[in-house]
């Protein structure tokens, strides 16, 4: 049996008392100059974070007129569109405005600030606090409907254990995110350590000698996309209409291009610029220099560079990779902040000299780039999931014993819940190990 458990039959074996959030506290009833507060003590509804995650220094403040104070121990939530989940225990006094309630505990001999501060992070909190708003488009907050909200009063003994108990959750959650987003981070680095070791060829099969050296232009075709103008009097809903690739057409660290949202008509592509499968695609302004490779049939327009005819001197994967490495897209930067505008041209990309190895090295390469480059974009997509899985876990403890007068529910030991973070932090870790 756990301590709070224990606690539980001891002290309340019978339940407690819910009560409103009125008879327990009030809002800030404080006024103060304008001039009493600083960017690091002013928190507006704009400060706040959304999902719970605190508050950030204001940019600027009041200068005249009369603010709300509030105390370190307070509660403020943002009354602007409840469902952003906004808010923050006071660490400190300071002020705000009526976009922001600020909770004040009438007698904190009997209720805890950090307890009623769980008990009003619960996603069903805001649930009530969203079914109680008014307006459409950007929803307020009922101020009486909130003081209305019931809360559980347990001992303060029990308040204490549950606070420890959600505290210790609350770290290992942070702790468990920190690792997550280290390992990606170093994975990067370690790709682009041999990304840029091995694209290097200052030292490669005993030297140099085995790397010939081209201009992009001698040894491939680069030209620019084309776009008919006006471009909606060439878009169809046509299935028989031809790919019309933009940029938003790529996820965020994709490497190919393998469909897109709008099609043009077989009269626009006569005014395009048209790409076969295997061809590259790279982008010549905004994030200029990010290479694609298409899997599609597609015409670009004039935001895109096409680059096609190369299999003679780079394995496809290879040459993605030398375009994607760090001293490439740096010459690429260097050479398109010359003019007025940032932006890449044909003659740009076709005057960089790169190193062409032979067919059995590039292969080499690009499979361990390739490994690599796997194990960041696995890191990538599991590592928001595992968080949100990680932030639902603690949630679910939360409001397990907050509400545990009423589910009478078993509720697992913090070293229960410690272990099975443990345990599956340790079987990631393996999993992504193993893959190098």
């Amino acid at each position: 049996m756990s301590k709070l458990e224990t606690l539980i039959q001891q002290l309340c074996p019978d339940g407690v008392a819910i009560v409103q959030l009125k008879e327990v506290a009030h809002y800030s009833k404080t006024r103060i100059d304008a001039t009493e507060v600083s960017c690091d003590n002013y928190v507006g509804v704009e400060n706040l974070l959304q999902n719970k995650l605190g508050k950030i220094s204001a940019s600027t403040v009041p200068e005249t007129g009369k603010i709300i104070a509030f105390e370190k121990g307070n509660i403020l939530i943002g009354n602007i569109r409840p469902y952003l989940k906004k808010i923050w225990l006071a660490d400190c006094s300071g002020g705000t405005n009526g976009d922001v309630l600020t909770v004040q505990i009438n007698d904190i001999s009997k209720l805890l600030p950090k307890f009623l501060y769980y008990v009003l992070s619960s996603d069903q909190f805001f649930m009530y606090d969203m079914q109680n708003s008014k307006g459409a488009k950007m929803p307020r907050g009922s101020k009486e409907a909130v003081m209305k909200y019931c809360v559980p009063i347990p001992p303060l003994e029990i308040q204490r254990e549950i606070v420890r108990i959600l505290d210790n959750f609350t770290e290992l959650t942070a702790e468990l995110t920190e690792k997550l987003i280290a390992e990606l981070a170093a994975r990067k680095k370690q790709y682009e350590y041999y990304q840029n070791r091995l694209l290097a060829f200052d030292v490669c099969e005993g030297g140099t000698s085995n790397v010939v050296r081209r201009t992009f232009g001698e040894v491939a075709t680069i030209v620019r996309g084309a776009s008919p103008r006006p471009i909606q009097s060439y878009i169809t809903a046509d299935e028989n209409g031809v790919p019309w690739i933009k940029i938003g057409d790529v996820p965020v660290g994709s490497k190919y291009i393998t469909e897109t949202a709008e099609k043009i008509t077989e009269e626009g592509t006569k005014k395009s610029r048209h790409i076969n499968p295997g061809d590259f695609v790279l982008s010549n302004s905004m994030s200029f220099g990010r290479p694609y490779i298409s899997k599609i049939h597609g015409c670009i327009h004039d935001g895109w560079l096409s680059i096609s005819d190369f299999e003679d001197s780079f394995v496809p994967d290879f040459l993605y990779h030398l375009l994607s490495s760090t001293t490439i897209q740096n010459t690429l930067a260097q050479k398109a902040s010359r003019g007025t505008v940032q932006n890449l041209n044909a003659d740009i990309v076709k005057s960089l000299e790169l190193p062409i190895p032979p067919f059995d090295v590039q292969n080499r390469i690009a499979k361990v780039l390739d490994n690599f480059e796997a194990i960041c974009s696995d890191l990538s997509i599991s590592l928001p999931a595992e968080i949100e899985a990680r932030q639902k876990q603690y949630e679910y403890y939360r409001d397990a014993l907050l509400t545990y007068t009423a589910t009478g529910a078993t509720i697992l030991t913090d070293r229960q819940t410690d272990r099975q973070t443990d345990r599956q932090t340790d079987r990631q870790t393996d999993r992504q190990t193993d893959r190098v």
